[in-house]
């Protein structure tokens, strides 16, 4: 399941037994053989057990008994193809701006929340204020009235305790959205925590593939000099003016038509060229090989040096 399409990977080691088919085959069409080994001997052949016809016909047999479990064979003749490291490593670079995004997000909901819940707090202390008035001046309304009565003493008391019933009511309704308040910042804080576990782990699998994808462009520049030196030309195409899908095509070792401006990191100036064949080459200098980018059939340095020393001299 470590890709798009789910597959399975079998090891065969084919041990028979017999004559080779090849053998066969050149017996017949020579007629003789100078070396014969015995029809019964063991031995490793993958020709005779991993030919074309015999890998369908696998697949066939496999596709029929795991039919049951809803196993589907594939395609005949599929043109899929696996998504390139290029791509992969696009995607997943891809995926982590989107964590980063979602994380920044997060970060900021959290930091909404907490002024909200600021803003609550002194809203609350502001109703308290409010309530502890209003007692105090019932209280002394209270105490005027025992001491005169009246009919407003009265009403004052009903409006006081219509008052209190607003209070109790916006109490209430502080209370809920505290406790909203709270479940939210608590779950902001669960996603948060998922979102930066998803986030590491993937880092961390990413520098994993990296590292072990640094080891073996190490390797192959050991094992294949002309590898190592074919990133300072890449790079040396791009500084040059060469687009990527240009620079690819370079790397055919076919001729490119190229019209534009060439530059040069040694004069720090650009050189206009119409109609130009560039062209990568392999040559041999101290004992090495290496690439030489071609301009109309010239070194690129040598000539780059010489229409720069021109241009100058005029």
């Amino acid at each position: 399941m470590d890709e798009t399409t789910p597959h399975i990977h079998a090891t065969i080691v084919p041990i028979v037994t017999g004559e080779r088919r090849k053998a066969k085959q050149k017996k017949q069409t020579e007629g003789k053989r100078t070396y014969r080994k015995k029809t019964d001997t063991a031995r490793l052949c993958a020709d005779d057990v991993l030919n074309r016809d015999r890998l369908v016909a696998y697949h066939d047999d496999y596709a029929k008994v795991m039919e049951r479990y809803g196993l589907q064979r594939g395609v005949r003749g599929s043109e899929a193809r696996h998504t390139t490291t290029a791509q992969y490593y696009r995607d997943l670079k891809r995926q982590t701006g989107e964590l980063e995004t979602d994380v920044q997000q997060l970060q900021i909901e959290k930091q909404e929340a907490e002024k909200q819940l600021k803003q609550v707090k002194r809203e609350i202390n502001t109703e308290k204020l409010e309530v502890v008035k209003t007692e105090a001046k019932t209280s002394l309304i209270a105490k005027v009235g025992s001491l005169l009565g009246g009919g407003e003493i009265k009403e004052l008391k009903q409006e006081n305790e219509l008052l209190r019933g607003e209070v109790a009511v916006c109490d209430e309704g502080i209370e809920k959205l505290l406790t909203l308040i709270q479940e939210q910042r608590r779950q902001h804080g669960r996603e948060l925590t998922e979102v930066q576990a998803k986030y590491i782990k993937e880092q961390n699998e990413q520098k994993g593939e990296t590292n072990a994808l640094k080891k073996w462009i190490n390797r192959a520049c050991r094992w294949f000099p002309l590898f190592d030196d074919a990133f300072r030309m890449e790079k040396f195409c791009l500084a040059a003016g060469f687009t990527m899908e240009q620079t690819d095509r370079l790397f055919t070792f076919r001729p490119l038509e190229y019209s534009g401006n060439l530059y040069s990191e040694e004069y720090r100036r650009s050189l206009s060229v119409t109609n130009a064949t560039a062209q990568i080459k392999i040559v041999q200098e101290d004992k090495k090989q290496r690439f030489v980018l071609h301009i109309n059939g010239k070194n690129i340095l040598t000539g780059l040096r010489s229409s720069f020393t021109n241009s100058i001299i005029t």
